[in-house]
């Protein structure tokens, strides 16, 4: 296997109108083992061969994060599957353990005893706008390439 890389990096992800949604500032910095999937495609694309201090805009689109919304993710189930919920709301989210592993899903609508659930990611089907700074980049050590991700802060 291919040696590869630990890159730690600060980032603000934006809105298409420039506002900031999310930040690493004043918390800690991303981390992740190049080509290991620890992070979206358009992250790992955008700093791959880049160096300590370099900044960077990049603009992502859904293939190379999150995906496009799939119409599959979205469905009704009885408002009885939510029984133990008293004041149940769209926006609210909870973790199923159907099928082969745990999925969370957002209620969208409420009609009657029909609960509309998206089990999309929230960042499904957007273009993302990321400012990043490369503020660490190392080789990954032989027990970080075997377990896949970074083992040290």
């Amino acid at each position: 296997m291919q040696r590869s890389s630990i890159y730690t990096v600060h980032y603000r992800l934006k809105n298409k109108e420039g506002e900031v949604v999310d930040t690493s500032d004043g918390a800690e910095p991303l981390q992740f083992l190049l080509g290991a999937g620890n992070v979206i495609q358009g992250i790992e694309e955008a700093v791959r061969d880049r160096g300590i201090g370099d900044c960077l805009e990049v603009t992502i689109p859904p293939e190379m994060a999150y995906g496009e919304i799939n119409p599959e993710l979205i469905r009704k189930v009885p408002r009885s599957a939510f029984a133990d919920v008293e004041d149940l709301r769209p926006g609210m989210k909870f973790q199923t353990n159907s099928g082969e592993e745990a999925q969370v899903v957002q209620v969208v609508a409420i009609d009657g005893n029909l609960v509309k659930v998206d089990a999309n990611h929230p960042l499904a089907g957007f273009t993302l706008y990321f400012e990043l700074e490369i503020i660490n980049k190392r080789a990954a050590t032989d027990d970080e390439m075997a377990a896949g991700r970074p083992l040290e802060p």
